[in-house]
């Protein structure tokens, strides 16, 4: 009777109110170095956190009152879709309409047990039995599914929700960075787990893994219910926003999803016998630390999975991967067959060790089968050479993608314009003004792209075009005279151009700018994509004979010094934080400074000194037009490092660790978190989590310097890399290059937009290098570049399709060519010496323009031959490869 009288109180009170109306006070459970506190009423997860930080929550403990009742989902629900007799499918959750669950008898190491059928909803034909149990020094929640009726019930999809706190909504920076998580899946399989990490990179780090036979087959967004698909109901009430990515599900099973994507693994149902029982579950696990994460799991008996030196593979540049597993291995498969080849090596002890060649295009999953016949998922990318993916990259640009009609109303002739891959047309009008105006990210980003490609792989036929968009557009159109950008050079004006507007776009939004709003230089985001162009020439033109013709290297960068100065006098409100591509002012005042022009350095160094400045009273400096963003960290990292702000630089790179993991998983490894800029550069508008969006690449950069300081950091480079490459397999065959990857099971494909790719190549681009490295477990590692030993020698050839940066670790040297391409290195331990073989020279290139540094301490080698010229070592090259030596002197 006392339940009863507590349930119609409850429904007095409103659907969902007695979840808090009349329930007891909830008990918290310290289990290992977790305590977790469940609601006393659905046993759902409260509040989780650790013993030795109990005032952070890895759940969304604090908005509990706001998310109670129905339609909210918590870790504990669960989601299911299934049929009785071969019948029409049927949709289930627990929490779409919350009724008392009824509690079961729970002692020793059973935290809390019931029955949650009741709240699964009328016409369930299951019993579920949920626990929360002590297992090894961890929390677990089990789920029991039993078919007590007479038909067989087949599971089509089961989804447990995962419901960690990563809302930003109504949290102001430093209050996300202490509160706020992000959570990274590695959609394994079998082997298959969550990582959650804390904004502000700092541990314990909490780890989601299977309990039992729980793969992780795939996952799923909950929809927005307000937004939701007519009968979706595996939904959450949160609002889903730039401040609110959304919650998952972990599916276990989702075969009757009916997903038109091509899905990460086999989608899988299974079938309860009248009678029959099946468990399925997770396991809550501390991580000391982000780097302990691997650790952690072989400490838990996972499997482990390393890719060296990621899961990017060009045909050209064979990977490793090592898997350190407690049974044997009894087969591996490659999905599409003739996508990868993988070779049986022998590795350290422990570790299976195989050597994984690129022998096809695109996606590419393994699938490794152990003893007990669980299967581990591994998700590779396949691509081309670097260097050919760069040229297809510059030839799309500047050809199809090339925009030459002199009757344009806009005046964005000449240039590059975003294009739409499934039309194959260049994108003349958007209702978001900038994607068709050549600025802003959206807009921007195809020019930019091609400009920063011909940093590393100039091209004469190519670069001509470039200056003609400089001169005849940039300059005077979207460049004013003293340096301003524009926000755009399409708007929309129905009253100047009646007929040239769509009528079957809707321009009725805030983002169809009229011509006033287009014409606004207030954007700071706007002046490095503008300045990166100039400064591209001005380097070709300094470093290159014959390949700028319009202007020579002084009036390119002094455009470029222009538009640093402009940006703090035209845009300081954004200005103050960090810009996209923000790297490219550091470069500038290094190249005044080399040039000897030193007022207008001196100059440059003082605005941005100011800047710096600022960051250093914030303690999380990394806003931006976004409540919470990953575009400013990598220009706030490299200003502390040049101003000499070590503490700064180092909370900044343990922050970019807190978004950006490594993981089994191409689309994953590296990837710093982006889920809002489909709606501002896609073709698809959508909250969505984005694969390889331009922050993968940009945030590389910084992990980059960060592994150069300290080369014993090895998780450093692996995430910079999987960034790095990551941001390479956006580009297609042909050279079109997309915004980013769908990963939302109902699409799982490129957009069809380039919109703001162009932000990441030029990651991409600025990062390309080579490291030779030699780690304690796994041995002699090349990281864009293939490795062979011989006698006293570890020779690196580059593949990182540049071939103009090397990274010898052990040595600690940082070489780099300003011209010049490096055709192989030799390091020599014993005689501590690098040689250094160039390729032969060309028409422009006849001189190589080197430079050495030694980052983590210590000083530079010294060449053999050469002379001094402006910073650099020159090296007149011959018809023949030349070899230089580098030593200490």
């Amino acid at each position: 009777m006392r339940r009863l009288a507590l349930y119609l109180a409850g429904a007095a009170l409103g659907s969902g109110a007695w979840l808090h109306a009349a329930a007891p006070a909830p008990a918290r459970h310290a289990v290992g170095a977790l305590t977790l506190t469940l609601d006393p009423a659905s046993q759902t997860l409260l509040h989780l956190s650790p013993v030795a930080e109990p005032a952070f929550d890895f759940a969304p403990g604090d908005r509990a009152r706001e998310r109670s009742g129905d339609g909210y989902a918590h870790v504990g629900d669960l989601h299911l879709r299934l049929r009785v007799g071969g019948g029409a499918w049927r949709d289930f959750a627990s929490s779409r309409h919350r009724v008392p669950v009824r509690a079961l008898p729970a002692s020793g190491a059973v935290l809390a047990h019931a029955d949650m059928t009741a709240t699964m909803g009328d016409g369930f034909p299951l019993t579920v039995e949920r626990a929360w149990l002590r297992d090894r020094g961890a929390p677990v929640l089990r789920f029991t599914l039993v078919n007590r009726g007479s038909q067989p019930v087949e599971i089509g999809a089961l989804g447990m929700p995962m419901v960690f706190d990563n809302i930003i909504t109504d949290r102001s920076l430093e209050e996300a960075h202490a509160k706020a998580s992000f959570v990274d899946p590695y959609i394994g399989n079998d082997a298959g787990y969550l990582q959650v990490t804390r904004l502000n990179g700092k541990g314990p780090a909490l780890l989601v893994l299977p309990d039992g036979r729980t793969p992780l087959e795939q996952y799923r967004i909950l929809h927005d219910a307000a937004k939701a698909p007519a009968g979706d109901i595996f939904t959450d009430r949160t609002k889903r926003q730039q401040t609110f990515e959304g919650f998952y599900d972990w599916m276990v099973a989702s075969r009757a999803m009916d997903d038109k994507g091509q899905p990460w693994n086999p989608a899988t149902g299974f079938t309860l016998a009248p009678g029959e029982r099946r468990s399925i579950g997770v396991r809550l696990v501390a991580a000391p630390s982000i780097r302990a994460i691997e650790a952690t799991l072989q400490a838990e008996r996972r499997p482990v999975a390393i890719g060296l030196p990621g899961y990017v593979v060009p045909t050209d540049s064979p990977a490793d991967l090592f898997v350190r597993a407690g049974q044997k291995v009894r087969g591996v498969a490659v999905t599409p067959a003739d996508a990868l080849s993988l070779t049986r090596v022998a590795g350290p002890k422990g570790w299976n060790h195989w050597r994984v060649t690129g022998t096809g295009w695109g996606r590419a999953r393994v699938a490794i089968t152990y003893a007990d016949g669980s299967v581990q998922s591994v998700h590779y990318y396949v691509t081309g050479p670097l260097d050919r993916v760069s040229a297809d990259l510059g030839r799309f640009a500047t050809t199809r993608q090339w925009f030459d009609d002199a009757a344009d109303p806009f005046h964005r002739a000449p240039s590059i314009l975003t294009y739409d891959r499934d039309a194959n047309r260049i994108v003349t009008q958007d209702q978001r003004v900038w994607i068709a105006g050549m600025s802003d990210e959206g807009g921007a980003g195809a020019w930019v792209a091609a400009a920063v490609k011909q940093l590393d792989h100039p091209d004469a036929g190519e670069i001509a075009k470039l200056e003609r968009m400089i001169d005849e557009t940039v300059l005077g159109k979207l460049q004013v005279a003293d340096g301003g950008v524009r926000k755009s050079l399409f708007y929309y004006d129905p009253k100047a151009f009646p007929a040239y507007y769509d009528k079957g776009i809707d321009w009725s939004t805030w983002a169809s700018w009229d011509r006033k709003q287009a014409d606004d230089l207030g954007r700071s985001y706007n002046y490095p994509h503008v300045a990166v162009a100039h400064w591209v020439l001005y380097r070709l033109a300094r470093h290159h004979a014959g390949l700028v013709a319009r202007h020579d290297w002084r009036f390119y960068l002094d455009h470029a010094y222009r538009t640093t100065i402009a940006m703090m006098r035209d845009a300081p409100h954004y200005a103050q934080f960090g810009q996209m591509e923000g790297e490219v002012f550091l470069e500038i005042l290094a190249d005044l400074k080399r040039e000897g022009l030193t007022p207008q350095a001196a100059e440059v160094e003082k605005l941005m000194k100011a800047r710096a400045d600022h960051w250093r009273t914030l303690a999380y400096p990394f806003g931006s037009e976004m409540a919470w963003d990953s575009t400013g960290q990598p220009e706030v990292y490299a200003w502390m490092q040049y101003f000499g702000h070590r503490r700064e630089a180092a909370v900044t790179r343990e922050v970019i660790l807190g978004y950006d993991p490594t993981v089994p998983h191409w689309g994953y490894n590296g990837n710093a978190r982006r889920y809002w800029d489909f709606l501002y550069g896609g073709k698809v508008k959508r909250i969505e989590r984005q694969l390889h969006h331009y922050g993968s690449a940009l945030n590389a950069v910084p992990l980059f310097d960060a592994y150069r300081r300290d080369p014993a950091d090895l998780h450093l480079l692996r995430v910079a890399y999987g960034g790095f490459m990551g941001g390479i397999t956006n580009v297609d065959r042909d050279g079109f290059a997309s915004a980013a990857f769908h990963s939302e099971p109902d699409m799982m494909r490129w957009d069809a937009y380039s919109g703001d790719y162009g932000m990441g190549y030029f990651g991409h681009a600025y990062a390309a290098a080579s490291y030779l490295v030699n780690d304690p477990t796994f041995g002699w590692l090349g990281f864009g570049g293939t490795v062979t030993t011989s006698g006293d020698a570890i020779e690196i050839v580059p593949h990182d399709g540049a071939r103009t940066r090397l990274f010898v670790a052990p040595a600690g040297q940082w070489i780099t060519l300003a011209a010049g391409r490096i055709a192989r290195a030799r390091w020599m331990p014993a005689r501590r010496r690098i040689e250094l073989t160039l390729d032969p020279a060309t028409a422009a290139t006849p001189v190589a323009h080197l430079s050495v540094e030694a980052p983590a301490g210590g000083a530079p080698d010294v060449a053999d031959r050469g002379t001094a010229e402006r910073g650099f070592t020159a090296v007149p090259l011959t018809s023949a490869a030349t070899t230089v030596v580098l030593s200490l002197r």
